[in-house]
């Protein structure tokens, strides 16, 4: 059995991971938490993702936090890969595994049922030089031709994957969006548990969320990662708040600008993921708590930043002890090894 924890950013995963897992240690059942937050695997990028600290995990062991150099490429199929041998490891030690994360991709990638395809490095090539020198627009423009699915799903500014989802197109001669993860066969016997808040307080959660992370240091830390060779990395460097810190840092806009653009593009995202999560079937729905641990970094392209609403749905249950109970109660616990 695999517990998962999903929601918007700034919805309190985090909280609700160390909740259950403690919830599960007072009923004697260990269990440990895996991150699916694609930003929180970059070593470093702590403020701008809201990394819970270490002291603030309650003695809980975390998997897949601080695994990656900012120089290095996030890629969803390692990550699918170092998931699931996480999960299976604590599985072994007679634990419960937790994935916790509001990537949803990266989410999907482990709980369903899915094979990635190779890779082309002579197509990969072409099309990466033809976002140099068109820009996404150009290559969205043709993924919405070949697959609609996919281009919405991906958005009209994420260039790394319009790349690659027009490369799988080329190699395979299939739509993308066929290839995204079946959501009707889970890789193992699975229990999702999801958190929401309405719209406008969401909104101004996140609004205030980015202004912290100016006030709490932001800049150094992007400035010192600009030392480790974050200008560099493909991913990270893409990555919301740290694109427009670079871009601050470098004189491009000033620091007002650079906050706005991140609190739109921020409520852009938590749009994107609550329409992910969304299609979770079978998921149980619980008001949104304390952000604290929630990525507001997001590990795709900053893209443009057009104004955006979060929208999002109305409040779930309450969180309570007893909630979290009734559901680990349903779900198949003495089967943790399958």
């Amino acid at each position: 059995m695999l517990i998962v924890v999903v929601g918007a950013t700034g919805t309190g995963k985090s909280g609700l991971s160390l909740d259950i897992a403690e919830r599960l240690a007072d009923a004697g059942r260990a269990a440990e938490i895996v991150n699916a937050d694609a930003s929180q695997m970059y070593r470093g990028m702590d403020i701008g993702t809201a990394k819970l600290p270490v002291a603030d995990r309650r003695g809980i062991r975390h998997h897949l936090l601080d695994v990656l150099d900012v120089t290095e490429e996030a890629s969803v199929a390692d990550f699918q890969l170092a998931a699931r041998a996480a999960i299976d490891e604590i599985r072994q030690r007679g634990a419960v595994p937790v994935l916790v994360g509001g990537s949803g991709l990266y989410v999907s990638s482990v709980i369903y049922d899915f094979q990635f395809p190779g890779t082309d490095p002579v197509i990969r090539a072409r099309l990466e030089a033809e976002l140099l020198e068109a820009g996404p627009g150009t290559l969205a423009r043709r993924l919405a031709e070949l697959d609609p699915r996919a281009a919405a799903a991906i958005g009209p500014h994420n260039g790394r994957r319009l790349v690659r989802a027009l490369e799988v197109i080329e190699m395979t001669g299939k739509p993308f969006g066929s290839g995204l993860p079946d959501e009707s066969a889970l890789w193992t016997p699975t229990t999702v548990l999801g958190l929401q808040v309405p719209r406008a307080e969401l909104v101004e959660r996140l609004d205030e969320r980015v202004r912290m992370m100016w006030s709490g240091g932001l800049l150094a830390e992007v400035e010192a990662l600009i030392g480790a060779g974050l200008e560099r990395g493909v991913t990270a460097s893409r990555a919301i708040g740290y694109s427009q810190a670079i871009a601050q840092l470098h004189g491009t806009i000033g620091e007002d600008e650079a906050i706005k653009q991140t609190q739109v593009l921020t409520r852009r995202y938590a749009r994107r993921q609550v329409g992910w999560f969304r299609r979770y079937p079978d998921t149980t729905w619980f008001a949104g708590g304390d952000s604290g641990g929630d990525s507001g970094g997001d590990a795709g392209s900053a893209g443009d930043p057009a104004a955006a609403g979060a929208g999002v749905g109305e409040k779930g249950e309450p969180v309570t002890g007893a909630a979290i109970d009734r559901v680990l109660a349903a779900a198949d616990l003495a089967n943790i090894d399958e």
